[in-house]
C-alpha cells in the first residue's frame, strides 16, 4: 500500500508537505506547481487516503479541449478557459487529466474520471460517449439542448447588441460583418449566432450589410483574406465587426496590404478580448469574452455536482462587455 512518505520521495518534498497538500491546506506555501505534482504522483501510485469522517475525498476532473494544442497557442481563447478550469484544480487539490481530442485514445485516458468539463463543440454522438463516463460534468462554450446537461456559454445577444450600438452610436451606417464557421467531428456545420444576431439586428435598425457579410474560419489568415474581399468590392462598408479577435487582427492587415487604415478608412471590433488585442497597430476595440473566468466557473460548478448530485442541471450565460480602444472613430 502506497504511503505518504513513497509520494514524499517521489515528488521530493517532506511528507508533512505531502499530507498537508493531501489534505487541502489552504495555508501551505508551496507553488501550484509543486501541488499538481504531488497529486499526480498521489494518483499514479493508486494512494488511498484513509477514510475519516471529517475528510474530504480527493477527486479526479478530465478535461476534454476539442481544439488541439497548436490551435491553442494561435486562438488563446480556448486556452484561457482550460487555464481557469486547472488554476481551480490547483487551488483546490484536484488532480487533472488532460486531454485533447487531436489525442490518440484520448477517451480511454478518461475511464476512471470522476468528474468531466468538455471544452469546445461536440457531435450528439460525442456527448453521448461523454455522459456514459460520468454524470458529473458540464459542457463550456456550447449550449447542448438537452435540460439533463449542465452548460456555461456567452451571452453573444447582448454581446452583439453592444458593439452594433458602439458602431451606430459613432454614425456608421453600412457595417461588415466577418466570421467563422465551426464544424463537428461528424461533419455537422455548428453555426454561429452572431452572424443571425448581426443580421436581425442591421435589419430592425434599417443598416446597410448584405454585400458585406463574409464567412470562413476563425483564423488571422482567414479574416486577411475576407477583409481583401470586402475591399474588393465598388462600396466599401465603413465599419466592421468580426466574430474573433484573430479575425479582425488579420482584416487590419489586409487594411495595410491596401494603403488603408483603421479607424481613418474602416473602423474594426474584434470579439474576446485576448492579450493580442491590446498591442495591434492601432489598438483593437474589442468585446471581451470572459473566457478564464467560463473555465474557473465550471471547474467549480461540476466539483459541486460531484459533491451534491442536483437533480436540476444549470444553463449559465456570461455577459460580455466592450473594451473600448482606438480602431473605432466617429463619422
Amino acid at each position: 500500500m502506497t504511503t505518504i512518505k513513497d509520494i514524499a520521495v517521489s515528488a521530493g518534498v517532506s511528507p508533512a508537505t505531502v499530507s498537508r497538500i493531501l489534505n487541502n491546506d489552504a495555508t501551505l506555501n508551496v507553488s501550484p506547481e509543486t501541488r499538481q505534482k504531488v497529486l499526480d504522483i498521489a494518483h499514479a501510485l493508486n494512494y488511498k487516503k484513509k477514510s475519516r469522517a471529517s475528510s474530504k475525498s480527493a477527486y479526479t476532473l478530465g478535461i476534454v479541449q476539442w481544439f488541439s494544442p497548436q490551435q491553442e497557442m494561435e486562438d488563446n481563447y480556448y486556452l484561457l478557459i482550460r487555464q481557469g478550469i486547472e488554476d481551480f484544480c490547483m487551488q483546490n487539490c484536484i488532480h487533472v487529466i488532460r486531454t485533447y481530442k487531436a489525442d490518440v485514445n484520448y477517451m480511454d485516458a478518461l475511464k476512471h474520471v470522476d468528474a468531466l468539463v468538455c471544452v469546445g463543440k461536440f457531435s450528439n454522438s460525442e456527448i453521448a460517449q461523454f455522459r456514459a463516463l460520468t454524470n458529473s460534468i458540464i459542457f463550456l462554450d456550447m449550449l447542448v439542448e438537452d435540460r439533463n446537461v449542465s452548460t456555461i456559454t456567452l451571452d453573444f445577444e447582448h454581446a452583439m447588441k453592444l458593439g452594433l450600438d458602439y458602431l451606430t452610436s459613432l454614425g456608421h451606417r453600412r457595417i461588415g460583418f466577418l466570421g467563422g464557421k465551426e464544424y463537428l467531428a461528424d461533419g455537422t456545420l455548428f453555426p454561429d449566432v452572431r452572424r443571425k444576431l448581426f443580421t436581425d439586428y442591421c435589419r430592425k435598425h434599417g443598416l446597410d450589410f448584405l454585400p458585406y457579410i463574409q464567412e470562413e474560419s476563425f483564423t488571422t489568415e482567414s479574416g486577411c483574406r475576407m477583409m481583401h474581399r470586402l475591399l474588393e468590392q465598388e462600396t466599401h462598408p465603413t465599419a466592421v465587426i468580426a466574430s474573433s479577435d484573430p479575425i479582425a487582427i488579420g482584416a487590419l492587415r489586409a487594411l495595410n496590404d491596401k494603403g488603408l487604415r483603421a479607424p481613418d478608412d474602416i473602423s474594426l471590433v474584434g470579439f474576446d478580448d485576448t492579450s493580442l488585442s491590446a498591442f495591434t497597430a492601432p489598438p483593437l476595440t474589442t468585446i471581451h469574452a470572459p473566457a478564464y473566468d467560463m473555465g474557473n466557473f465550471g471547474a467549480n460548478i461540476v466539483f459541486n455536482i460531484l459533491k451534491l448530485q442536483p437533480a436540476t442541471a444549470m444553463k449559465i450565460q456570461l455577459p460580455c462587455r466592450l473594451v473600448e480602444r482606438q480602431s473605432c472613430r466617429k463619422l
